[in-house]
């Protein structure tokens, strides 16, 4: 109960971030038009920063190493359930592309990685970069597809995502055991920081250019909102309670923790841009996203909670 508590209050407090930056807006010291800067630097820079920087200061070791491949399959059976969920709603519910993408990928790196660092510690991160690796190459896949409904694989797209280029030189750092001078340690760091406040802020100034009247009016959003909030992070705690998983590494619980956070987290901000991009409906994706932000300041704390109880 203490976690969901320390994980409530820092819900809350980049929940005030992102009133900032609503704010800054409507006192015109910003515009709409600058959330696209800030997405920027958030996806290309900080994000990366901080992958990278929990790859560096990761020990090597036969309990790190079974430890993010107990981390790694947490995250294939949470998409493997999110996909298995997503279709069965799109034949029973009829759901289309942009909720589909909504059920089945989170903003698993702008949210998450900032909530692991600050509730478990820096070096959780780096087993929730697993989260990211199974997230990352599915989205630039399989979600691109899904988003711009055309069969093509954006390969290349994915394979120069900062975010993958920056797993893969982690990876290459962790394994081969290369230790980095400090200056490139303190600009990771100082680079990763950032990436809290300012997904936060970005996340309030496009908050800021909605109406949010009609985004609170469709009831589908809430929907999609339940699912990916609630319904699939239960299934998810039910489906490790009883696969053994838990029995795989003495840190399993923990490591655990951070994929049902991953898994539980609001709909990912990119179906928002990707849709805007293959000008699809990108005012209900972003309607979507604004609904499961708000939801999860209760949502994720209860689910953590649950999680604690049952194992």
């Amino acid at each position: 109960m203490e976690l969901s508590m320390l994980l409530a209050q820092q819900i809350v407090v980049l929940f005030l971030m992102m009133i900032v930056g609503y704010v800054i807006v409507k006192i015109d010291l910003l515009k709409t038009e600058d959330s696209d800067t800030l997405a920027k630097l958030v996806v290309y820079i900080f994000s990366p920063c901080v992958i990278f920087h929990s790859f560096t200061n990761a020990s090597f070791n036969k309990e790190t190493f079974s430890g993010f491949a107990v981390a790694i399959l947490g995250a294939v059976i949470s998409f493997v359930l999110l996909l298995v969920t997503t279709k069965i709603c799109e034949v029973v519910f009829h759901i289309d592309h942009i909720e589909q993408a909504s059920l089945t990928y989170s903003n698993c790196g702008n949210l998450i990685i900032p909530l692991v660092s600050a509730v478990l510690g820096p070096e959780w991160v780096f087993y929730s970069s697993a989260y990211l690796i199974v997230s990352n190459i599915l989205f630039w896949s399989h979600g691109i597809s899904v988003i711009s409904e055309e069969k093509q694989v954006h390969v290349m797209k994915m394979i120069k995502n900062p975010n993958i280029i920056a797993i893969i030189a982690g990876l290459i750092v962790f394994f081969t055991h290369l230790r980095l001078p400090l200056i490139v340690d303190n600009f990771t760091t100082s680079f990763g920081n950032m990436i809290g406040p300012a997904s936060m802020l970005n996340i309030g100034i496009l908050f800021a250019g909605m109406n949010l009247r009609l985004a609170f009016s469709n009831k589908r959003a809430y929907l999609i909102g339940f699912g990916r909030l609630i319904a699939t992070p239960l299934i998810f705690i039910a489906i490790i309670h009883v696969c053994g998983i838990m029995k795989l590494h003495s840190l399993a619980p923990q490591i655990l923790l951070i994929t049902l956070l991953a898994a539980s987290a609001p709909c990912a901000v990119n179906i928002a841009q990707v849709a805007q991009l293959y000008h699809k409906n990108s005012v209900y994706a972003s309607s979507i996203n604004v609904i499961t932000v708000i939801f999860c300041l209760i949502t994720m704390p209860f689910m953590v909670a649950i999680y604690q109880m049952v194992l």
